[in-house]
């Protein structure tokens, strides 16, 4: 079984589903002024639209929302998993020598 890889049953999937769920409760000052303000920006858009083209727009947005947390959360996690792997290869290297 590689770690590397996602699967049903997957240890390693769940603990991240876990930390990110964890570490949205601490937000440090820091982390609120990256906060993502996708919402307030889709508002304004849509208050510049022609009132025939708003619902066109609204969906193209929410796809564009869901597109870009899907990708956040799969380079999060393909970066997270590798480097845990890696990690836990050097601490089996020291322990076999």
């Amino acid at each position: 079984m590689s770690f590397r890889e996602v699967n049903e049953n997957d240890i390693l999937k769940e603990w991240l589903n876990s930390r990110e769920e964890g570490l949205l409760g601490y937000l440090t000052e820091e982390d609120k002024q990256h906060h993502m303000y996708f919402d307030e920006i889709s508002e304004k858009v849509l208050k510049n639209i022609p009132k025939q083209n708003k619902e066109y727009v609204k969906k193209q947005l929410n796809k564009l929302d869901e597109n870009f947390l899907y990708y956040l959360c799969y380079w999060n996690e393909k970066y997270y998993r590798n480097g845990f792997v890696d990690g836990a290869r050097i601490i089996m290297g020291c322990l076999e020598e």
